[in-house]
């Protein structure tokens, strides 16, 4: 039931969204239309803290491209093969500064600054592109809705927890460019092609 209900999710997520082409990508997320102007859904705002103690918020982000996901670093089944992907798209953007990663944890009453830390470490992440971040856990669900996937507690969950395994391509205007899932090497495929079509936008 999980899994259907998280693909009629992506289904809508697509539905909402400008056709894409080969030369811009969609903005996804349900859009206001008037005679003078469209409003275009966004990433909620938010305040966060990263595996190097730093304050992270929208404004971090304020001329950059970022893919977003959330997991959590005691995750026994999706997050440890999310973070291989990841690592892909990582190695591409590492020296870059005009792309980023933001890792989410749900779990923040365990995930720790010291934790993060220490599972960056661990994954040989080491340049500042890839921010894990931890907050309040109310406000990390709240903003996981925002960025149109879902983030809860489940006591039958592997973990005790669930969450999509979607990573999202955010725009510098916080707009969703594009949901991939990040189990699926071909989705990552075109994930790193995205980012690419992506920044040409900006040029």
């Amino acid at each position: 039931m999980r899994i259907l209900t998280l693909l009629s999710l992506i289904i809508v997520i697509i539905s909402c969204g400008d056709v894409r082409n080969n030369h811009s990508l969609p903005i996804l997320g349900n859009s206001i239309y008037t005679e003078s102007d469209t409003t275009f859904h966004t990433v909620g705002q938010f305040r966060l803290v990263n595996q190097d103690s730093a304050i992270v918020t929208n404004e971090s982000f304020s001329d950059k491209i970022y893919i977003a996901d959330f997991f959590f670093t005691s995750c026994p089944t999706t997050c440890p093969k999310m973070n291989t992907q990841l690592l892909r798209v990582y190695e591409k953007i590492e020296d870059s500064n005009d792309v980023s990663i933001l890792s989410h944890t749900i779990d923040p009453d365990y995930d720790s600054v010291a934790v993060l830390k220490e599972y960056a470490f661990n994954l040989g992440v080491t340049a500042p592109v890839w921010h894990f971040v931890t907050g309040e856990k109310d406000s990390i669900y709240a903003l996981a809705e925002t960025y149109l996937v879902m983030a809860d507690e489940d006591p039958d969950a592997p973990g005790g927890y669930i969450h999509s395994g979607a990573f999202l391509l955010v725009d510098k205007e916080r707009r969703i460019r594009g949901v991939y899932d990040g189990l699926e090497p071909v989705q990552v495929d075109i994930l790193l092609k995205d980012i690419d079509l992506l920044r040409k936008e900006y040029e």
